[in-house]
């Protein structure tokens, strides 16, 4: 997940800061000129609290620094302005999604659910650089555990056989309704986890 994070989040984020600065790329940005950026991130995720990696970008977190909030805290907070239901932030397509997510998508935003049908099918053979050594894939990538075409996924209810399957990588068998209890911001994504696509040949990193 962490190509994904970088070509989808990170790269628009920096040329759009780029648009803001008056120096689009290629153009060199002067020593001093910078934007500063707020990122999300309670107290329960501070080793998530990263720095950005160029220097007219400065992240702060003010939820750790400023707050010492935790996620209870910014809960409690939506909460006492009526946004009690405010939901977790993460990419559409995330393979860290539980079938609880996928169903709010299908049943409740039609096509963002075709789009990620669609995305779903575009990753399965990967690319030339598919994984963090730079190596070609090994087999094929799915956005579901089951290893199976989102559009064909169990996502109303797991499987036995997937259960099975999964009882090793995830002793945790609420992962599989609710997905990953993190969720993600543009310079914390869960890309640096143990696994990030799903393949036929295993979990794809």
């Amino acid at each position: 997940m962490q190509r994904s994070t970088g070509e989808y989040k990170i790269k628009p984020i920096k040329r759009q800061v780029r648009e803001i600065l008056g120096y689009p790329y290629p153009a060199r940005i002067p020593k001093g000129v910078f934007v500063e950026q707020w990122v999300g991130i309670s107290t329960d995720e501070f080793h998530r609290a990263k720095d950005a990696d160029v220097q007219y970008m400065h992240n702060r977190h003010p939820l750790i620094a400023d707050m010492n909030w935790s996620r209870t805290d910014c809960i409690s907070y939506l909460t006492s302005l009526g946004l009690a239901d405010t939901p977790k932030s993460s990419c559409l397509g995330c393979p860290f999604h539980g079938n609880a997510q996928w169903r709010k998508i299908r049943d409740e935003s039609p096509d963002e659910w075709q789009d990620v049908v669609e995305f779903d099918a575009a990753i399965r053979q990967g690319n030339a650089r598919a994984n963090a050594t730079g190596n070609r894939l090994l087999g094929q990538a799915f956005l579901h555990r089951s290893r199976l075409p989102l559009g064909e996924a169990p996502i109303d209810h797991v499987t036995a056989a997937e259960r099975a399957a999964l009882q090793d990588e995830l002793p945790d068998a609420d992962e599989l309704e609710n997905g990953v209890p993190d969720g993600c911001s543009p310079w914390a994504c869960r890309g640096d986890a143990d696994t990030a696509v799903q393949s036929d040949f295993g979990l794809a990193t």
